[in-house]
């Protein structure tokens, strides 16, 4: 197994392991209670995953004296609402459950984030653990402690902070994703080499991508573990997006406008990958960013299995409109991280979010 530390300020309280290459169910079950003894633990899943490992997760750990139930909502997308949260709350409410119950958090990026929200509202505030069992929850969404839920307006414009106790990852679930599971999860990985680490990028662009796609262990192990450090060492540094946490937003601007104009239907990553594009492109345009990185990274994405064009019935205007209710606007601007070479981000009065005109990211929408 690996670890990966996240340590926050506010001293060892605030710390948490990322722990990699454990095992679902038996593994996880096994250190939670070794950790923590035997609680009463919330397993909160979806549709999809909880025949898969949240009901044998709760079956094993009531094998080792723990109390616990499974709690599922429906898989997707549309599911991230203020309404599934309530009902998740009121099933724990009429279970009995108090401020010593603990949420366990069992799938991909969905489920992390309602389930951490659960666990942020409900009684104040219970601990949480994340055990993603998709890619792009691995890399991204299980560490950092965001948390929320979409609305009509927009993508995570209702949610809180809400740091994990413990992150658990096992590549075995990977096995039963679709390759368009592990391709969406790829767009997070390829932003990280963007915005911080030139040299992974790089490696993408050579023998690693098709390695990680084709499924070896030691590939995701390496790629995982990399993304999950550069994300620890980033939210150290700025836990609540106040100001070098918003790097991570690159492709986030035009991707979560293109997820609310497509009414959620589409994969995140997905629309990452196209955000990625456009905001590398307005990058070349308003900062003198190197005209060559919107096609290389198209090109890396494209090996992936992801298309960077804007999908059908998604005008470049509806998504200017759109990035309009983005949670990171400020005094009525856009904002959008923007990188100024591979690897580094620009920067504009102490901010990483820089503001951008709606005729500059319409120009970058239509090339």
């Amino acid at each position: 197994m690996q670890f990966v530390d996240v340590s926050l300020p506010g001293g060892p309280a605030r710390e948490y392991e990322v722990v990699l290459g454990i095992e679902l169910p038996n593994g996880v079950a096994d250190d939670l209670v070794r950790w923590q003894g035997a609680q009463r633990w919330a397993v909160i899943t979806d549709t999809r995953v909880g025949p898969l490992y949240g009901e044998p997760l709760v079956q094993a750990l009531r094998e080792l004296g723990g109390e616990a139930q499974c709690l599922e909502f429906p898989a997707g997308e549309r599911s991230k609402t203020r309404e599934t949260v309530a009902d998740l709350q009121d099933q724990l409410i009429d279970l009995g459950y108090g401020r010593d119950s603990w949420v366990i958090a069992v799938g991909g990026g969905v489920v992390g984030d309602v389930a951490g929200f659960v666990a942020a509202t409900l009684f104040r505030g219970i601990p949480c653990v994340q055990v993603p069992t998709t890619l792009l929850a691995m890399v991204d969404s299980s560490v950092g402690g965001k948390t929320g839920v979409d609305t009509s307006a927009g993508k995570n414009l209702v949610g809180a902070f809400l740091q994990p106790r413990r992150v658990l990852i096992d590549f075995g679930t990977l096995s039963s994703l679709p390759r368009t599971e592990i391709a969406s999860g790829m767009a997070e990985v390829i932003k990280y080499g963007v915005i911080l680490d030139a040299d992974l990028f790089e490696s993408l662009e050579g023998e690693l991508l098709e390695a990680t796609l084709t499924g070896s262990e030691a590939a995701l192990s390496r790629i995982v573990a990399r993304s999950c450090d550069l994300k620890a060492t980033v939210v150290s540094l700025d836990e609540t997006e106040g100001g070098y946490r918003q790097i991570l937003n690159f492709g986030h601007t035009v991707g979560h406008a293109i997820e609310t104009v497509q009414g959620y239907g589409m994969r995140h990553g997905e629309a990452v990958a196209i955000g990625m594009v456009v905001e590398a492109r307005l990058a070349s345009q308003k900062i003198g960013a190197p005209a060559d990185l919107a096609d290389r990274i198209a090109s890396v994405c494209a090996r992936a299995g992801l298309s960077t064009q804007l999908p059908p019935g998604c005008s470049a205007d509806d998504i200017v409109k759109a990035a309009f209710h983005d949670k990171k606007v400020r005094r009525g601007e856009i904002r959008c991280a923007l990188p100024n070479t591979l690897g580094t981000m620009s920067v504009w009065n102490g901010e990483y979010g820089i503001p951008v005109k709606a005729e500059e990211l319409m120009a970058s929408l239509l090339p």
